[in-house]
């Protein structure tokens, strides 16, 4: 069995624009259900979200016959559980509040093997199909790919530094906090904080690396697309079931 292809990686590299959406709702059915929808890829948020381990496996699993790439975010920066997301077979980690080089460089190590790395290893996972991956400690870090998340004020002077770390695959703008770190909670359209989105979106392909962001907002996403991002998440499960329940209920009760 040979170890499978990270195509979202691939596409990064390609330079090939991908549209995705951001899971939050718990399910292996649902991720099953969002997996056919037609996205490039679907990001499994365990950071605000009640999935454990074990469920977030079940939904890589469910969604894995399909072209979607899973894409998977941890609480936080911690060793222990971003090895656990990748024993049980997440390919592309998205790492959140990432503030400097140094941070970024310990992400690195948390997704490569040793000596490059301090992943743990283990013989017998679900990231290796349980053994039957070729050598595939030797092999995995080529299709890891690491994504961290610039997402305070504070973070922004450091862009070109993050960027220049070994082993970070590309840099996603948190526009919520970022408005809050910026004074602007619960505003992330304020024209301060689009405006330092998108110059933080322009100076990572400046140098070099893959942009991404998340929005609701329709504007928002059409101008980073235009000033450079390459991985696009457009919508969020949760926000598109209450969209549409809370507008059926208005129409059937005016």
């Amino acid at each position: 069995m040979d170890l499978p292809k990270n195509q979202f990686k691939a596409g990064l590299a390609a330079g090939r624009q991908q549209i995705g959406i951001w899971v939050t709702i718990p399910g292996s059915g649902h991720a099953e259900s969002i997996a056919g929808c037609g996205f490039d890829w679907m990001l499994i948020d365990t950071e605000h979200s009640v999935m454990d381990l074990a469920l977030v496996q079940a939904m890589l699993q469910a969604a894995a016959p399909y072209a979607t790439q899973v894409l998977v975010r941890p609480g936080s920066l911690d060793l222990v559980e971003i090895k656990r997301l990748l024993d049980i077979g997440a390919q592309t980690i998205l790492v959140p509040y990432v503030q400097s080089a140094a941070e970024a460089a310990r992400a690195v190590q948390a997704v490569r093997y040793p000596p490059q790395g301090v992943r743990g290893v283990a013989g017998i996972t679900r990231a290796s199909r349980y053994g039957a991956v070729p050598d595939y400690n030797a092999r995995a870090n080529a299709e890891i790919c690491l994504l961290v998340q610039v997402e305070t004020a504070a973070t922004l002077p450091h862009i070109e530094a993050i960027c220049a770390t070994e082993g970070v695959d590309g840099l996603f703008i948190g526009p919520a906090d970022l408005a809050a770190s910026m004074g602007h909670p619960g505003n992330p359209g304020h024209p301060e904080v689009r405006a330092a989105v998108l110059d933080a979106v322009r100076r990572i392909r400046a140098a070099g690396k893959p942009a991404g962001i998340l929005s609701l907002d329709p504007d928002l996403l059409r101008e980073a697309m235009a000033a450079g991002t390459l991985f696009t998440a457009v919508d969020v499960d949760q926000a598109i079931l209450l969209r549409g329940a809370r507008a059926l209920a208005k129409t059937w009760k005016s």
